[in-house]
């Protein structure tokens, strides 16, 4: 999960109010000498967990309960509320509106500009755009293979220059190329922000890209002295975003996040994994659901949406309503649901998901089982995926066979595919108490045999 440690520990400040009789001082205080042991940890600025935690006070104190609310879960939207003010600021789109939009990234060394460049990439082509990236850090010797291959794993045209060491001039070579595209990517080298020669350098390179989003590719484990770089950077080229990398690995995360807040900088994504599509789009209200347990459901939607074509989904349904359902399309539907990510990240935005007190160990068992299914079914024929109540004793063996698993595999997922079946014939209206009871089941894990 995205900060595990700090949304554990919020969580657990969350479940002591929940498992209180009633709401009083000291449930209060406790409450925020919890959240300040929790942001300290997670390298908050001092004076700005002080401040926060007098806030959410100030108003408990002040404010009427809702009649529609009990005090209890009025103190918790109170909290909620802060920390989402706390992170950033209402999400902002990159601006693209004009053609070609360049998007120059800039940062520290080690920051990851150059793996979010591929990401960027990826991300905006996903959405239709025509992208392209340009490589112009001549002091990295890896950067122009790096990104090379990251944009032909996510089929963009990529521009660079190996042995060139003049970044002005390599931006300035594909000049009549950048009007084919309506995003343009430009990488740049890597250096401290209190530098006074890099920065000059960075700030003639911007002045030639002139472009409509300088973003600050910000690593994550920084920590406090994020705010200083963020001020720096900010003040050298006029950042207009932020970009945190590393979300997924560090519990230090709270310095980076608030620098930006503290600097008036948007924070615009959050690099989530190593992975190519492990980059998000930044979201207090999400960042701060999934952290307090709480869901995302804006980020689960956007994740459905890029895994599942409209088309596909619109052929299932004709054909669910239809009765009909397939080992090939619960093949797809596997299929697509790996594309949003690791089971324990998509669980995480689903809200009461994250609650759900489900072993990491088990969440890897089901991954393991995904793959070990799609071995299997690989294994088949149109015909067998088309009619699954086909295949008897002797097709088992041999599919077990072909995809180098066991004989209870195959059975096991061809009675998870009789399972799914079920489901969606109840889905239409047919016996809706055996569906919740069948929805249990998979919400604890038990996606099989």
């Amino acid at each position: 999960m995205v900060l595990d440690r700090l949304g554990s520990g919020l969580r657990g400040a969350f479940d002591k109010v929940r498992g209180a009789l009633f709401v009083d001082d000291t449930v209060i205080n406790e409450l925020t000498k919890d959240l300040q042991k929790v942001l300290l940890a997670s390298d908050v600025n001092v004076k700005l967990v002080f401040e926060l935690t007098k806030k959410i006070k100030e108003r408990i104190k002040s404010e009427k309960t809702p009649s529609t609310l009990s005090k209890k879960d009025h103190l918790l939207k109170i909290v909620y509320e802060e920390l989402v003010e706390f992170v950033g600021i209402e999400p902002k789109p990159l601006d693209v509106s004009s053609k070609p939009s360049f998007i120059m990234l800039v940062g520290l060394f080690g920051s990851g500009k150059t793996t979010t460049a591929g990401k960027l990439a990826r991300y905006y082509k996903n959405r239709g755009y025509k992208v392209a990236a340009v490589q112009t850090d001549t002091w990295r010797p890896a950067a122009f293979e790096q990104l090379k291959t990251l944009c032909g794993q996510v089929d963009v045209d990529f521009y660079g220059e190996k042995n060139n060491k003049d970044a002005i001039g390599i931006f300035n070579k594909f000049k009549d190329k950048y009007n084919d595209y309506d995003i343009v990517i430009v990488d740049s080298a890597g250096r401290d922000a209190l530098s006074e020669d890099l920065i000059s350098e960075i700030r003639t390179l911007k002045n030639t890209v002139n472009p409509s989003e300088s973003l600050l590719v910000i690593s994550a484990d920084l920590g406090q002295t994020a705010e200083k770089q963020a001020r720096s950077f900010n003040e050298a080229v006029n950042v207009t975003g932020v970009i945190i990398t590393k979300m997924d690995g560090t519990a230090k995360a709270g310095g980076a996040l608030t620098a930006c807040a503290v600097t008036g900088t948007n924070i615009r994504f959050i690099g989530v994994g190593e992975k190519i599509n492990d980059l998000e789009q930044f979201d207090p209200e999400g960042f701060i659901g999934r952290l307090l347990g709480m869901g995302d459901i804006k980020g689960l939607l956007e994740k459905a949406q890029e895994a599942f074509r409209e088309e596909d989904v619109e052929d299932l349904s004709k054909r669910l309503m239809k009765g009909d359902f397939t080992l090939q399309d619960l093949y797809d539907q596997m299929q697509a649901m790996r594309k949003m990510g690791p089971l324990s990240k998509v669980m995480e935005m689903i809200p009461g998901m994250s609650q759900v007190k489900m072993p990491k160990d088990a969440l890897k068992v089901q991954e393991e089982r995904l793959v070990k299914w799609k071995y299997i079914m690989d294994s088949m024929t149109i015909e067998e995926k088309n009619n699954p109540d086909s295949i008897g004793s002797s097709r088992i063996e041999r599919i077990s066979t072909g995809s180098g698993t066991e004989y209870s595999d195959v059975r096991a997922l061809l009675k998870q595919y009789r399972e799914s079946k079920k489901m969606m014939k109840m889905m239409k209206g047919q016996n809706p108490k055996k569906l919740q009871r069948m929805m249990g089941r998979f919400q604890n894990g038990n996606l099989g045999a």
